[in-house]
Order: C-alpha cells, then structure tokens, then sequence
C-alpha cells in the first residue's frame, strides 16, 4: 500500500487532504511541519502533500522544516495553496499579494498535455480557491501547467522532479475532478 503524508502547515482543509487520500486507500497520517525529515523516512513514505496554510504564510520564508524536506525528499511532493508558494519561493520563484484575491469557485484552464497530475482532465473545470497571495513568478526549473482569468500560475512541476503545486484546493468538494488528482499523485508515488 502506498503511504502518503500531509505537512500540516495550519490550513483549514488540512484534514480534507488526510482524508481524501485515505479515503482513495492510501495509508496517511498527518505529521505537523515540524518534524524531522528522517520521521518521513523512518516511516517508509511514498509521497508528501504540503497543506495550506494560514492567511500571508506563503509570504514567509520559513514554513516549518518544509525546505528540509524539498531539499532531502527523493519522492513525490504536492504543495497545495501555501505549500505551492513556498515551493515556488525555495527553487527561485517569486510570490505576491494578489491584484485580485479569489475566494470561492474559479474556472481553471489545463494548459499542460502531459502532466501525469492532470491525467484525462477535461481542459477547463471548477476548482475552489482561498487565497491573497499567489506565485507571480515561475521558479526556473518548473513549468506552467494550469492557470485561471486572474491568477496566471495556478499549477506549476518540476522539469526533472516529481514535485508539483496547486494553488487552489483539490481537496474541497466544489473542486469538479479534485478526487481525480489526488488519485493520479497517488499513482505517481506509486511509480
């Protein structure tokens, strides 16, 4: 069985995420950002989500021991909301107070043919979004996979890594195919 952890980072979906991919037969706990990378290990992980977290916590340069396990981690790694912009901000990238927040059901566009995160995605869907800030600028080694009217990096991969990041929020129910890319992360950390 594959074994998936969520980061808790103090989001408000974080149980959403845990539960999700339980619910999907992943074997998951939820650890909080404090601890050590060698208790993923310890653990036998396949994969980590990184939640959301607070309002402005992905303006922070610290996040918990989240740049330990970016650094270290030779598996899978989703960053959702929070997660993705302190992704976006420890490989170079750059993140901003939104010229216009979204709240509520957004319309996503797929720009991406071959991401694995995405796999059989309709083009466009509804996804759910709470957020004030946002990735404004793409880390170098990443590239765009999905974007929305106002905010342009709503997706983003590593080029070599399997690390992902999402702003919106795949775990909420508003999310149309949410289910669906939970499903297809866990297929890539079973690879």
């Amino acid at each position: 069985m594959v074994r998936i952890l969520v980061v808790d980072n103090g989001g408000q979906w974080t149980h959403r995420e845990w539960r999700t991919l339980r619910d999907l037969g992943v074997d998951t706990k939820i650890f909080p950002n404090t601890a050590k990378f060698e208790e993923f290990e310890n653990y036998g992980v396949d994969g980590l989500v990184l939640s959301g977290g607070a309002p402005r916590m992905g303006l922070q340069n610290n996040l918990g021991n989240c740049k330990e396990y970016l650094q270290k981690a030779n598996f899978p790694i989703l960053g959702i909301c929070a997660g993705h912009q302190f992704m976006a901000r420890f490989f170079g990238g750059n993140v901003k107070p939104s010229k216009i927040p979204e709240f509520g059901k957004v319309e996503l566009q797929i720009l991406s043919k071959d991401s694995l995160l995405f796999k059989d995605l309709p083009k466009k869907s509804i996804v759910w979004e709470s957020h004030n800030d946002e990735v404004v600028e793409l880390p170098p080694t990443f590239e765009l996979l999905a974007s929305s009217e106002n905010c342009l990096i709503q997706a983003m991969q590593h080029k070599t890594k399997p690390l992902f990041g999402l702003q919106f929020h795949p775990e909420v129910k508003h999310t149309e195919f949410g289910e669906k890319i939970f499903s297809n992360f866990i297929t890539i950390c079973e690879e």
